[in-house]
């Protein structure tokens, strides 16, 4: 390292990362102590002891105390199967607002699915079962001046645009409704907090869903032909199946090949919310 500056934390816990997702230092094997560490990279043992912390909140230690160095931890067991998206997010969204500081972003067509699932953490908020300081959302949603990909009229010569505007409400209805359920927690619960919103410009073939930095949900959207009943008559699209679309789960703690899928999706999510993506009213 170089000593010509001060090396922070976070670039410590980096370089560790990077070695045990390279296998250079594997599951059960014990770090170099502390003292060694610090020599290493030129910093005192208190710099060390940050970042081997905040590799053990990525699940990537065992225990960091001040005595013997802390081991690589083993795989987490896997969860269940995958389940549908109605079914498994809610608990999953439950398990993140347990945390003090919640993280969420996602990337989807809709606020169908986000909508039910926030239903059970809010109701442990209120009974008081949990109660996290500051709740951080990001939502990346279809621009409305784009052409979607799905939902479309089945016939190509189709009512195009009333297909677009069924799903345009649709999106803004659910944006604000998921947006006043949660920042009514900061009069109710006096919680920290921020939801925000931007347009993608393009139509996601897929969600993604990310909790706290530690964990990723992924489902396909899955297309199919329904009909829907209008005043006008009858609206033949090709829409998706959302909420039964399978949910994947990658975890950090589950070992380097979820890590890097989290990292990668994370990654991605900033990318698009940092560069391509415009802001959204819901209106």
């Amino acid at each position: 390292m170089n000593g010509s500056r001060r090396v922070l934390p976070t670039e410590i816990a980096d370089t560790l990362r990077e070695r045990i997702r390279t296998g250079q230092l594997r599951a059960g094997e014990r770090l170099p102590t502390q003292a060694e560490l610090a020599e290493e990279f030129g910093v005192e043992r208190a710099t060390v002891r940050q970042a081997l912390l905040a590799l053990q909140q990525d699940g990537l230690l065992g225990n960091v105390t001040k005595g013997s160095p802390p081991r690589i931890a083993e795989p987490a067991p896997a969860h269940d199967e995958p389940q549908p998206t109605m079914v498994a997010l809610a608990p999953r969204l439950t398990e993140a607002f347990s945390a003090p500081h919640v993280r969420v972003d996602a990337a989807c067509l809709t606020a169908e699915s986000l909508i039910p699932a926030l239903g059970e953490p809010l109701r442990m908020i209120h009974e008081g079962r949990i109660r996290p300081e500051r709740v951080d959302v990001r939502i990346l949603l279809p621009s409305r001046d784009i052409n979607l990909a799905f939902p479309v009229p089945v016939d190509v010569h189709g009512d195009d645009d009333a297909v677009h505007q069924r799903w345009l409400a649709m999106r803004n209805a659910q944006g604000q409704v998921l947006q006043y359920n949660l920042q009514a927690l900061r009069s109710t619960h006096d919680i920290d907090v921020q939801v925000h919103f931007r347009a993608l410009p393009f139509t996601p073939p897929a969600k993604l869903y990310l909790l706290n930095g530690t964990e990723a949900l992924f489902a396909y959207y899955m297309i199919a032909r329904r009909e829907e009943p209008t005043d006008s008559g009858t609206l033949e699209m090709y829409d998706t199946l959302g909420s039964a679309s399978l949910l994947f789960s990658f975890e950090k703690r589950a070992g380097q090949r979820d890590a890097a899928f989290v990292e990668q999706s994370q990654k991605w999510f900033d990318a698009l919310w940092e560069t391509i993506t415009t802001d959204l009213t819901l209106s």
